[in-house]
Order: structure tokens, then sequence, then C-alpha cells
């Protein structure tokens, strides 16, 4: 199988049986999805999603955020991994976002990048889920399905090099879908320490199980 080939086999099978995928973060506005972005990294969305209603129900927007301080917004996600940094992340965000961007969540990545807490991958997520704009976030789940796949050679070592290659075969017009269909793959299919070939749907495209199989038929010889 070719990599053109590989890439439509698998556009083919998630846009047959994931046609709809999207973040599983919960939020109402581009402003609540920009907090819970920054509160998922290195955390799952489930404990981000169980944090952040008391979080919109004291700072409904991001002016009322840009109010607070360290002592009253720490306790609200002190169950958050890096509560430390991310109070002063999400506090630092607000008063930018106030006072250079009218508290408008702005949909470029240059700009989102100046943003405390806020790096590429965060960006690429922002701007591709409210936007759908063609980027590419790159996180662990993305970085290793695309490697065990066989979508990115094993020379692209970084999530930068892992977004180019990625953004340059997926159509334009999909890249904010397979950034979740990969994420969601590996999220509950391609796991990182023992991934359920047997239920993958993507596993004929897969250079990862074609080693495997190739394995075991020769364990059986």
């Amino acid at each position: 199988m070719t990599k053109k080939e590989r890439y439509q086999f698998i556009i083919d099978y998630f846009q047959k049986h994931s046609p709809d995928a999207e973040t599983e973060l919960i939020y109402d506005s581009p402003y609540q999805l920009l907090v819970a972005v920054i509160l998922s990294a290195q955390c799952t969305d489930k404990r981000v999603n169980l944090t952040t209603p008391a979080i919109f129900q004291k700072y409904p927007d991001v002016f009322a955020l840009s109010k607070s301080n360290f002592d009253e917004l720490f306790p609200l996600i002190r169950s958050i991994s890096y509560p430390n940094n991310k109070t002063r992340h999400l506090l630092g965000m607000a008063k930018m976002l106030v006072e250079d961007f009218n508290g408008e969540v702005p949909m470029t990545v240059d700009e989102l990048v100046k943003l405390p807490g806020v790096g590429r991958k965060t960006a690429n997520v922002i701007t591709s889920v409210v936007d759908g704009q063609p980027n590419m976030a790159v996180d662990t789940h993305v970085f290793r399905v695309s490697h065990r796949v066989g979508l990115v050679p094993r020379t692209a070592s970084t999530p930068l090099a892992v977004e180019k290659v990625l953004i340059k075969n997926f159509p334009s017009e999909l890249i904010h879908k397979a950034h979740h269909w990969l994420i969601l793959h590996g999220r509950y299919i391609c796991l990182a320490r023992q991934p359920h070939c047997a239920a993958c749907g993507i596993r004929e495209a897969c250079l990862y199980f074609q080693r495997v199989r190739r394995g075991n038929e020769e364990m059986r010889k």
C-alpha cells in the first residue's frame, strides 16, 4: 500500500464510521474552550470536564476571570495536573485578552501563542475547533498513531514535523476532522502500551499491525 493509498483508506474509514468526530471537551464559547484546553495539558478531558463547570459559573466570561486572583481561582482547579502553573496561566491569559484583544479570543495561531499557557498545539486546537481552520494539533495520541500507522516517517521526530506531514497529506477541508479522528483513535483503540488491534478498523492500512501479523505468522512456522 502506498502512502497515498494509506491516507485514502483512513479517510474513507473515518468518514464512514466517525463523520462527526469532535472534541470531548465541553464548552459553550471560544473563551470556555480556551480555558478547557489550557487545563487539559497532561490531564484527561474527563477530569477537565468535571472541573470547568465551577469555573464557568464563577467566571462566566473573560472579563470576570481577568478580575480574579490566584487565591480565588486555585481552589477551583487544584484537582487538575500542575494547578499552580495553570492558575497563573489562566489569570495571565484573561488579562491579556482583555487588555490586548478587547476580550475576544483571536483566531490566528500567531496571536494565540502570545497568550500565557498557549502553545502551538493549543492554538491549533482553538482555530480548528472554533473556526474550522486547516490546523493540526499534535498531541501524544496524534504523534503515536501517525507513526504507528505509517502516516509519517520515522524521521518526523517532533510534533511540528508530524504536523507538517499530516497537513501536507490530508485534504485541507478535512484536517480539522482528521485531528479528532487520530486523537480519539489513539485514546480508545491505539493505546500506548497495548493497542486493540483486533478492534481496529484501519489495521489493514497500519504498518504496525502488518509487522505484528508478520511476526505471528513467522512464529507459527
